[in-house]
């Protein structure tokens, strides 16, 4: 028995790479295990890119379909698992009392986030690579390797805004409020920035109050990637995407300090 007690008290410490890697790992786990996130997340943006893009006809005049609601379903997608993943996961911990356990467990606080932001870029990619295969395959999309990746790059990074608003969420209220709190932000955001219906066929007041969500900055980014719309004003796209990170982890960091 002291044999044991001795090799265990004398057996090196897991490397910090090693306890990021295994948050991220179990925390995506329990994601997959979770059908009521997983399934939605991954099929919604399929099934709502596959119905508006591909099946319903119509014409977006000079622009390509296909390719202009790849880029804005794509937005929608990826924002989805930013929101959820921080806003509703994190309240739900927080009102169980996980995230106490953790605080005082010997884990580096930085590791519970990076499994967050990990696991929602992961569920990101997979919903990409889905619209993706839709577009390509069924939709005509016309785009070139590196111009898809530039895309899948720029909806990648644009996620860092949404998993601070969801940050905030998660901090703000419990657990199940957490979930109607994230669709009454997430659905009207969607529809008011453009994301299912471009916003050239809203009235001219809702075009111009477009701005103010930080979806609308992002789909304009990946649009200008895609070739369907400008990219004259990328850095102040940019530049707004930045504030609302720096504004709602100041929120969120508030919060968490009470």
């Amino acid at each position: 028995m002291n044999a044991i007690v001795h090799s265990h008290a004398g057996a090196p410490a897991p490397s910090l790479a090693r306890v990021y890697l295994s948050e991220a790992w179990y925390e995506l786990l329990r994601l997959l295990r979770t059908p009521a996130f997983s399934v939605p997340t991954l099929l919604f943006p399929a099934v709502f890119y596959g119905l508006f893009g591909i099946v319903l006809p119509g014409s977006y005049g000079s622009l390509d379909k296909a390719t202009y609601l790849l880029a804005t379903f794509g937005v929608f997608g990826v924002i989805g698992p930013a929101l959820f993943g921080f806003g509703v996961g994190m309240a739900i911990e927080r009102e169980q009392g996980w995230l106490e356990l953790k605080r005082v467990s010997p884990m580096p606080p930085g590791a519970y986030f990076f499994a967050k932001i990990a696991t929602g870029l992961l569920f990101a990619l997979a919903v990409l690579l889905l619209l993706s295969t839709l577009g390509f395959a069924f939709g005509n999309v016309k785009l070139g390797l590196g111009r898809w990746l530039l895309l899948v790059a720029t909806l990648l990074l644009g996620t860092l805004p949404f998993s601070a608003l969801g940050l905030f969420v998660g901090a703000l209220v419990r657990g199940q409020a957490a979930v109607a709190v994230v669709n009454l932000v997430y659905l009207p955001m969607a529809v008011l920035s453009g994301l299912w219906i471009p916003l050239f066929a809203f009235p001219a007041i809702l075009q111009k109050l477009a701005v103010v969500w930080p979806a609308w900055h992002l789909a304009q980014l990946a649009l200008g990637v895609a070739g369907q719309g400008s990219t004259a004003n990328a850095v102040g796209h940019v530049l707004v995407l930045l504030a609302w990170t720096v504004v709602f982890l100041s929120l969120a960091a508030r919060r968490l300090r009470r």
